[in-house]
């Protein structure tokens, strides 16, 4: 299968007053056109850098993001963003929310269009009928799903998910993890998902992507193989366990906590 995201020797800095901090060194990455990567790491290790890389909203130091087969230059509307704070108007409606892309980057979709296609998004992920609603009068799981709806509004290639669900209760965030499943089966895309949240990588992804620690490089690649839809059941598991003792050692290494000798292939 053709890769759609190529992420090629990418190193990183920011400048400060104390001199240029390294964040990403060498990070190689290719994901799959459909497919899902998870990518975990030590905190502060670039994973969110990583998701502006590709978003084209900054570019790296050295190395090359590829998309479709083109460098990316700078922002492209193919690619969806969606955070751990929603970060939804206030003052407009719900419906509005998700339309608000649409007014920002020209849509080839007519305005009825465009509502037909808001509102499908909505039922898809369990908002009908609060397509008039305020932000503050939804729940923080309802609002994180409005913005999953608006980061898909304009049907992109590309869906950057930035710990969106980290802010949210065990509940409310396996509820969630099963909505992006029925999402992905209706709008496909190819996704990567930025998480600390080990479960959330192994149910959503098909590989999960492990960085080591600042400057990041690819400690270490996962495949999650499936046969049919995953339910919540499956992280119960022999193999589930085992995919998890895997991630957390190879965390610990990243974190230096494990010397990398141990690490489990």
């Amino acid at each position: 299968m053709q890769n759609l995201i190529e992420i090629k020797g990418v190193r990183h800095a920011y400048r400060t007053d104390a001199g240029p901090l390294p964040v990403l060194d060498g990070l190689e990455i290719s994901v799959a056109e459909g497919g899902f990567v998870a990518v975990v790491g030590p905190s502060g290790c670039g994973k969110s850098t990583l998701t502006r890389l590709i978003a084209g909203l900054m570019k790296p130091d050295e190395g090359e993001v590829w998309l479709h087969g083109e460098r990316v230059k700078g922002p492209r509307s193919t690619v969806g963003m969606a955070f751990q704070n929603p970060v939804l108007l206030e003052w407009r409606s719900i419906l509005k929310n998700v339309l608000l892309p649409l007014e920002i980057v020209p849509s080839k979709l007519s305005k009825r269009q465009a509502e037909e296609r808001a509102r499908f998004l909505l039922s898809l992920v369990g908002l009908e009928g609060f397509e008039d609603k305020r932000p503050s009068e939804l729940s923080g799981g309802m609002r994180q799903r409005a913005s999953l709806c608006r980061a898909l509004i304009h049907q992109p290639d590309v869906l950057i998910l930035d710990e969106p669900f980290g802010a949210l209760d065990a509940f409310t965030r396996e509820d969630l993890w099963q909505t992006m499943h029925r999402v992905k089966e209706r709008e496909p895309f190819t996704g990567v998902l930025i998480t600390y949240d080990l479960r959330e990588s192994i149910f959503l992804a098909d590989q999960v992507v492990v960085l080591s620690g600042r400057p990041a490089r690819t400690q270490y690649v996962l495949d999650i193989p499936s046969e049919g839809p995953r339910t919540l059941e499956d992280l119960y598991t022999p193999v589930a366990a085992e995919q998890l003792n895997i991630l957390r050692h190879q965390i610990q290494i990243a974190q230096g906590r494990a010397p990398a000798e141990e690490a489990r292939i």
